[in-house]
């Protein structure tokens, strides 16, 4: 039985992610923990989050493992307090950014690395046995609240971002979509001598100011806000805090790839090794790694950690997320925030500025819409159509859904979520006017498979220049 996805485990509450899963999963872990352990467990502000998580502590408790719980704090803040308390591991519900009906749960290990495919697997199949029991009444775990983390947290990353140089002070706008990185990324900007301005800063597991993905066409509504209040950032969270947008006043939003190479490029001005970027990463992010001598690992999707741990790499990055290992092994785009901010204030200089000399290739990032049952097909037809059209100069990566590279530096992405009913297509190239046919040509496939089936052509995403 096939339960997790690209990142843990999502569905929508209560058709597909229940409070009988998480019981089981609860039971399970413990199992595979050897009904022993510390575990640590958190949620975001989902109106579901608090049931699936009594629901999990209970399998965990039930199955002899000991809880403490967190409350609610971001996702970052949860694998730090597992490194930071030496615990077993941890269990964090979300459903990251997806709508507010979704819901779901990360596991992490003791590094408060997220569990690897193998891991994963082994689960589903302990799940599918049954693989569980419950321990004597003399035996259940302990379950304790935790509180602090956050305190300890913003201490410890405060002090680890905290500019050597103070040349210029930042004024940013916070966007945390009314989730609980309302209660971490403006404390820690404050502490590292920002102006902060905080919008949809209430917490509220319904989302009322925006969609919790900060994808540019959602986020496009505050371009104005960014110029009328002249601030020199505007930083937006997704609904846990492993992801973050950045707009810059005269740039407006700035594409993940030319961020990613930004990090790189940084991390590889200390010391020359390898980087870890996903598939859909473009040609920014290599020409900047062969810049500056260093080598380029692709993984999948979701999976960035488990290729950063098997090739020892300096630091990994997909679109709207960072692993920095010098902090941690979790994806944290708080620490992210705060690491812009720090480079931006010792270097004493605008991100556009810092940014000069990183490539900026337009792009296109879209999500279609479709039933789930269609999913699947429609990524399959995209997948024989490119094939069929393969100029004898392409190269190909399969790793992750299909990636077609041209002999003009364009490429294109096609892949099913692993999370969501939808397929993605990503495209990249050096001018606009190959962009919009390359992308027409793909859309235009997509609208002809699914009226025969009498879907409507349905997507989110833009093109970005």
């Amino acid at each position: 039985m096939k339960i997790f996805g690209t990142s843990g485990i999502r569905g929508i509450y209560p058709n597909e992610v229940t409070p009988e899963l998480m019981l089981k999963l609860g039971l399970t872990l413990a199992y595979y923990l050897g009904s022993k352990g510390d575990f640590l467990v958190g949620g975001d502000c989902r109106l579901t989050t608090q049931v699936l998580k009594m629901a999990l502590t209970s399998g965990l408790i039930a199955g002899g493992v000991n809880v403490f719980d967190s409350g609610l704090i971001p996702l970052p803040v949860l694998t730090y307090g597992i490194v930071k308390y030496s615990l077993s591991g941890g269990a964090y519900i979300t459903a990251s950014h997806n709508p507010p009906e979704h819901n779901g749960v990360k596991i992490f290990d003791c590094r408060g690395l997220e569990l690897s495919s193998e891991d994963e697997e082994v689960i589903e199949g302990l799940i599918s046995e049954g693989k569980f029991n419950y321990v004597s009444w003399s035996s259940v775990g302990r379950y304790s609240e935790l509180s602090g983390v956050i305190d300890d947290y913003l201490d410890d990353l405060s002090s680890r971002l905290m500019p050597k140089e103070f040349r210029r002070r930042v004024r940013v706008i916070v966007d945390t979509a009314n989730c609980v990185t309302s209660l971490v990324t403006p404390k820690l900007l404050t502490n590292l001598g920002c102006e902060v301005i905080t919008i949809n800063s209430s917490i509220d597991g319904r989302f009322p100011g925006r969609e919790p993905e900060p994808r540019p066409d959602v986020l496009q509504p505050y371009l104005r806000a960014v110029k009328e209040l002249n601030v020199d950032l505007f930083l937006a969270h997704d609904g846990d805090g492993d992801r973050l947008a950045v707009i810059e006043p005269s740039e407006g939003f700035i594409k993940q790839d030319r961020l990613i190479a930004l990090m790189f490029k940084y991390k590889l001005m200390e010391r020359s090794g390898k980087v870890v970027a996903s598939v859909d990463c473009g040609n920014a992010v290599k020409e900047v790694v062969s810049r500056f001598n260093g080598e380029l690992i692709i993984s999948k999707l979701g999976k960035i950690h488990e290729t950063l741990i098997r090739s020892n790499a300096l630091i990994a990055a997909e679109p709207w997320k960072l692993i920095d290992p010098s902090w941690g092994y979790w994806i944290d785009s708080i620490y992210q925030a705060g690491l812009i901010v720090k480079i931006m204030v010792e270097e004493g200089k605008t991100l556009r500025e810092l940014l000069s000399d990183i490539p900026n290739y337009p792009q296109a990032r879209y999500s279609i819409k479709v039933p789930q049952e269609v999913k699947l097909g429609l990524y399959q037809h995209l997948r024989d159509y490119l094939i069929n059209n393969l100029p004898g100069n392409a190269e190909v990566l399969s790793i992750d859904g299909l990636r077609v590279d041209y002999e003009d530096s364009s490429w294109v992405l096609v892949r099913p979520s692993g999370t969501e009913a939808k397929v993605r297509i990503y495209a990249e190239a050096r001018d606009l006017s190959r962009l919009k046919e390359v992308v027409s040509n793909l859309l235009n496939v997509c609208r002809e498979y699914l009226k025969v089936r009498g879907i409507e052509l349905s997507f989110d995403g833009a093109l970005i220049p």
